[in-house]
């Protein structure tokens, strides 16, 4: 699939593989976690998963002054409290917004895999559709303070704190529902009882089975290596996405198995 520079430690044609999904490796943003080394040193002082997103909920609001915006005027107070957690929330009202412009950008600067649909299907670089996509994300970051920080920030979050809690495990089986298949590029599979599809390059997943047939009358099953995983319900104190049980991962080209009802 086309793919772009990024700033991780993999190529991002291997990362939106299947190979890569066989057989995952951690996904490091380069430089992150050594200019917030203080921030990790002290997650790994707690021993609850509660009290770790407390603490990174914090750390966030000091290093970007988030807890300030009551200070500003407000255009600025405005860009302050635009953050990380109202960008989640948005996307979980509406993946398409500017906000679900803004985190596909994100995917695709930093782990170099462009999206594949914002409203309608999109061709890199070409096309009314990708230059809409690109308003929406000019539109969402243009009043906010440093959003692809505070977003490389809890992708690694979110990498570290699955790491504790799922120690050892490299997969989830998480579920897809969809209404209109047609709007993913589907492609050869050797494997006869799965099909090959490109996924967005962020895309909604719930954890419970049954709850994904509320999505779309088309459910996928998919192995999902944690390392694909940007952010998921429970991972912070906010309750963010917590009623659909969702998990928002990075995509690529994946096999998936469809569900029969």
């Amino acid at each position: 699939m086309p793919t772009s520079l990024n700033h991780c430690d993999l190529s991002p044609w291997y990362i939106a593989s299947l190979d890569f999904n066989e057989n995952p490796q951690p996904i490091e943003l380069q430089g992150v976690k050594r200019e917030n080394f203080r921030l990790f040193e002290l997650l790994d002082s707690l021993s609850e998963s509660n009290k770790r997103g407390v603490l990174f909920n914090d750390f966030m609001a000091v290093k970007f002054q988030l807890h300030e915006w009551e200070q500003y005027q407000l255009s600025a107070r405005k860009s302050l409290r635009n953050n990380y957690l109202k960008f989640i929330r948005n996307w979980g009202i509406d993946s398409n917004s500017p906000s679900g412009a803004v985190l596909k950008s994100w995917v695709e600067s930093r782990i170099g895999i462009p999206p594949t649909f914002h409203h309608t299907r999109l061709h890199p670089q070409e096309g009314s559709a990708w230059f809409n996509f690109r308003m929406d994300m000019i539109q969402g970051s243009s009043k906010t303070s440093a959003i692809n920080s505070q977003l490389d920030l809890l992708f690694e979050f979110c990498q570290y704190e699955l790491r504790r809690r799922l120690s050892g495990i490299r997969w989830l089986t998480l579920y897809r529902g969809t209404h209109d298949p047609d709007e993913y590029e589907f492609l050869d599979s050797e494997l006869s009882n799965k099909t090959h599809v490109r996924l967005n390059n962020l895309s909604s997943f719930t954890s419970e089975r049954e709850r994904a047939w509320e999505f779309g009358s088309t459910v996928w099953e998919v192995q999902v290596p944690i390392c694909k995983i940007f952010f998921f319900s429970g991972l912070l104190p906010d309750n963010l996405l917590k009623g659909e049980d969702e998990y928002m991962v990075i995509g690529g080209d994946y096999d998936v198995t469809t569900l029969l009802f």
